[in-house]
């Protein structure tokens, strides 16, 4: 029996109605049974950043996400893209993680959809540069944009394009190996 592999699952949106949160748990369902998902919803309850805060354990609720982290095997981050860059509230939880460690060669794999036809490009290389600066390992090869997300899955959250979901399935399994390893 292969052993169960701990996903700590990130939507940058704190949106009800947020497309990439959708796209997380489409993900989540077309993923193998060996990928167990954690599905981190709170980037609203960490606190601004502020090295001043980040004594002995910090607040409450980054010493929850950095317990979290810890405990994955590995991550799936789904971003959307605001001003060409990351949203504010998951720029602001991987500052919190800079200097504690809980990231350092974690494979992780990014995915920024966009309903425009650069799919997230910008938010894609922002956050490529600060999980790079936290030493995660990037698994350049299972991480990518989307563009057009809106035509590619329905407002249930299903893919529906052949290709976005074969390259999002082979995106998980290089997750669950890289894992494995």
């Amino acid at each position: 029996m292969e052993r169960e592999i701990n996903i700590l699952a990130i939507s940058g949106s704190l949106r009800k109605q947020s497309t990439n949160t959708m796209l997380m748990q489409a993900m989540m369902a077309l993923a193998p049974t060996t990928l167990k998902f954690q599905v981190y919803d709170r980037l609203n309850d960490l606190p601004h950043f502020n090295p001043d805060l980040d004594v002995d354990d910090g607040p409450v609720s980054v010493q929850h996400f950095r317990s979290l982290l810890k405990q994955a095997d590995g991550v799936l981050i789904c971003t959307p893209e605001y001003g060409n860059g990351i949203p504010g509230v998951l720029k602001n939880a991987l500052d919190w993680i800079v200097s504690s460690g809980e990231w350092v060669n974690k494979p992780t794999v990014v995915i920024a959809a966009s309903p425009s036809p650069l799919g997230g490009n910008q938010a894609h290389t922002s956050i490529l540069l600060t999980l790079n600066m936290i030493n995660a390992r990037i698994l350049v090869d299972a991480s990518f944009a989307i563009p057009y997300i809106t035509m590619k899955m329905n407002k249930q959250g299903t893919i529906i394009d052949p290709d976005t979901k074969k390259a999002l399935q082979a995106s998980l399994l290089r997750l669950a190996e890289a894992c494995s390893n």
